[in-house]
């Protein structure tokens, strides 16, 4: 369960964390970071894809920059991966509203 967000920070079963993070339902990975940046692509959720969600949420920063591509949504479809992508503040909620019922990882952009 995701606890709070705010610009820069990110509360997760009570651990704060002020980095990127994949949640994971068993964990989290606070070493994520993208190869471009602003641009989420294929590489950059590798592990991810190994896991096999059936939901991912996609937390693009507090405006929402963080690009996610229509090529790379169209890949997680066809994988079988149905992708949700938003300002973060939208996706930790709906990570907590999708957690209960379905095998969901978030990928959050706590920042810009």
């Amino acid at each position: 369960m995701i606890d709070s967000y705010s610009f820069g920070s990110i509360t997760i079963d009570g651990k704060n964390y002020s980095s990127d993070v994949i949640v994971y339902p068993d964990r989290v990975d606070s070493s994520w970071w993208r190869k471009e940046g602003h641009n989420l692509c294929l590489e950059d959720i590798e592990e991810v894809l190994r896991y096999r969600p059936e939901v991912l949420v996609i937390g693009q920063g507090k405006p929402g920059l963080m690009k996610v591509g229509k090529e790379l949504t169209k890949q997680l479809r066809q994988r079988g991966i149905e992708v949700r992508s938003g300002p973060t503040a939208k996706a930790v909620r709906l990570y907590n509203e999708l957690s209960t019922g379905k095998k969901i990882v978030a990928a959050l952009h706590l920042t810009c």
